[in-house]
Parts: structure tokens; sequence; C-alpha cells
């Protein structure tokens, strides 16, 4: 069991100790942890400017440092919107970290909250959205691209063209990044993971082969959660999950 996509105090929405998620992925058998929190420069998100890189990195190495070993801990971050913000990615890389994950929440000054959903339609949300999945993808600097149907989780359903997802896929497949399979959308509530079946099988389709599974844990109860349906998943489409190590896909043998 690998999860590559956790947050821990270090963001925002997240209490949770890496220490306690070290433990908990002990007793759950989970041999490779990443904790990958939140680096968020909208002005409109309440985790703007929340990450401290130095302070990250300060707690990473004394829980490795006081880890008696038994599991393998990574370092990474999830990044919003990369392609708005290119300067702050490439200063944030210069640190040594394993994995970053490239992921998009906002639109603008819109989240898919509330009071955005009733104003636009699944659809023509979801219409904006993809031109700026694609934009982040052509833009690169990052490994995985995190959640790739974010607004599912919140509107229920899905609308994409086969075209627009077919330009992303082959936009991502050409600059050598990676798609992750996201599970936290099991916990509240939905049916499929981020992305499901449908969108995976697109991206194989489009050359697509490799994957991450992450449970985007925010508290360390989830840490985990739900993997083997996406390992089951994967492995019924072909795909191939793999680990960042040191910013280098390795494949899982």
């Amino acid at each position: 069991m690998k999860d590559l996509h956790i947050h821990t105090e270090c963001s925002c929405d997240s209490e949770a100790k890496m220490e306690d998620y070290i433990s908990e992925a002990k007793r759950k058998g989970i041999e490779t942890i990443c904790f990958t929190d939140h680096v968020d420069w909208n002005s409109n998100d309440y985790g703007y400017h929340y990450y401290e890189p130095d302070t990250f990195w300060e707690r990473f190495r004394a829980v490795k440092n006081e880890s008696d070993g038994g599991i393998e801990v990574l370092a990474g971050f999830e990044f919003g919107e990369p392609h708005l913000y290119q300067e702050q990615l490439t200063e944030l890389a210069k640190y040594p970290y394993d994995l970053i994950i490239g992921s998009i929440h906002w639109i603008g000054d819109m989240f898919p909250c509330q009071q955005v959903r009733e104003q636009y339609s699944a659809k023509e949300f979801f219409t904006l959205y993809w031109q700026e999945v694609l934009k982040t993808v052509q833009a690169g600097g990052f490994d995985v691209l995190g959640h790739i149907d974010f607004p599912k989780r919140y509107y229920g359903e899905i609308y994409y063209t086969e075209a627009v997802m077919k330009e992303i896929f082959s936009t991502l497949v050409e600059k050598d990044m990676i798609l992750e399979i996201n599970t936290s959308s099991l916990r509240k509530g939905h049916t499929q993971t981020m992305p499901g079946k449908e969108l995976l099988e697109i991206y194989q389709a489009n050359g697509g082969k490799y994957v991450t599974i992450g449970s985007d844990a925010h508290v360390v109860e989830d840490i985990g959660a739900d993997y083997k349906a996406a390992k089951s998943m994967i492995e019924d489409i072909g795909l191939q999950e793999v680990v960042c190590r040191q910013r280098k896909r390795q494949i899982i043998s």
C-alpha cells in the first residue's frame, strides 16, 4: 500500500501531525507515504501564504530522524494553479522534494462552493475548469496532476468532451507527467474516485500508462483510505502504479 497525497498541520486545513500519520500507516501496513501540504497563491484561498517550507522541512527531518524505520516517508507539496504562479513554483521546487502535485482548485475567484453552484451548472463550470487544467498541464513544472475532475466532488456529477480530455491527456503524456487517482471522493459519498474509470480509460487510450494513488487525507484516520479499490480499478484497466522519489518516477513491481 502507498499513499502519496497527505496533508498535515503544515496545511491550512489540517491539524494532523506527521508522527501520528506514520504510526497509523504502520498500523495499517502502508509501506510508503508522502506528505503533500497545500501551497496556495490565490489570495481568495484561506491558505494563501500559509505554507512555510522551512517549517515543513524542520518538522519533516525531525520526524524522519526519530522514526524507527519500517516505512518510507517522502516529502512533497500540492501546488494550486501552477500555470498562474510559475515563478513561485520554481523557487519552491529548489528544495529537495520527492513529489510535486499540481492541482486546480480555483477558476479566478471562483471555487465550486454552494454559491457558485447556484450560479453555474456543472456543464458551465466544468467547461471553464477544463480550460484551466489544460493551461496548467501545458505550463508544467510539477510531477503529478492531482484530482483532475475536482469539481465532481462538489457537483456530484461530471461533464466533459472527449476532444478536450484527449488534448489534456496527450499533453500530460507528452510532458512525461503522471495522473493521480484521488480516493477522497469515495469518503464523501460519491461512487467514483477522481478520476473515475471513464476518464482513466480515455487517459490510457491517449498514451497514459502511469498513476499515483492518494487518499488526500486531512485527518490521521483517513490515511490509505480506499487504496485497494483504486488499485483494483487500475489493474482492471491495465495502468501502472508508480512512486516519485527525488522527483523521478519509479514503477512499483
